[in-house]
């Protein structure tokens, strides 16, 4: 029974995620025609829902730590990955509208991809290397212009709770080009959302949001270790149970 429940709840919650998709793409598409900032809160709704639906049906709940560091201004969103979880919850939870730079084959995937074009994120073809990073910059220098936040995740990847990627120098390279303030953030979202798990564990998940950081007059190596440095720090603050007492990896 101890485990039963849990997939129980997990399976009425995928469920739900499965209904809402199909059904919210469609109506995302009929407001197609809306201004952006309308376009976006609507199609919005759909996360907003989602996270309703795991902290009522998984325990799942959240809290916000920091959450005045976000600043009235152009910023690049550097966010720990842990879990699915962050990237339904932050492009509802942020003062601004978020732009993802994303593997462009999400977005063939039915209703989702097909919603999630409607919005201005960047897709790009990791095939084509530093042509792809290129056409990052063009559409993030556009994107900030409009008044949206780029959002990228350094590890590339979900990491397991406790444990550490290997940080990209893309956000930060695209914040020197631009001249952008970076914002990290750390969460633990893996500890009730695991990757690759279908079971759901309730529980709270913290987002800790990081004082920005300035990319005047930084290069890109330096400013991702600032930024490295912060999130792997504060991850040891919120989640002190998934590192040794010495604060290595277990």
């Amino acid at each position: 029974m101890r485990n039963v429940i849990p997939f129980i709840r997990s399976f009425i919650f995928l469920l739900l995620m499965i209904v809402a998709t199909v059904v919210w793409a469609p109506i995302s598409m009929l407001f197609a025609f809306l201004p952006y900032n309308q376009r976006y809160y609507i199609t919005a709704r759909w996360n907003v829902f989602i996270i309703w639906a795991a902290k009522v049906v998984c325990g799942i709940h959240y809290q916000f730590k920091g959450f005045e560091n976000f600043p009235d201004a152009p910023a690049i969103i550097l966010s720990k990955h842990q879990s699915a979880w962050e990237t339904i919850f932050l492009l509802m939870a942020t003062p601004r509208p978020l732009v993802f730079v994303f593997k462009k084959e999400i977005t063939y995937i039915p209703f989702f991809g097909w919603a999630i074009s409607l919005l201005r994120m960047i897709p790009i073809d990791r095939s084509k290397g530093k042509d792809a990073f290129a056409q990052v910059v063009v559409h993030g220098k556009k994107r900030l212009a409009d008044g949206q936040w780029i959002i990228m995740f350094p590890e590339g990847t979900r990491i397991a709770v406790g444990k550490k990627g290997s940080y990209k120098g893309g956000g930060a390279r695209l914040a020197v080009e631009t001249n952008t303030q970076v914002v990290p953030i750390a969460l633990n979202s893996g500890e009730c959302w695991p990757k690759n798990s279908f079971i759901k564990r309730p529980g709270t998940v913290t987002i800790s949001v990081g004082k920005p950081i300035s990319s005047e007059g930084e290069n890109p190596f330096d400013l991702m270790q600032k930024v490295e440095a912060w999130i792997e720090a504060e991850m040891r603050v919120i989640s002190p149970h998934a590192y040794n007492v010495d604060g290595s990896e277990k």
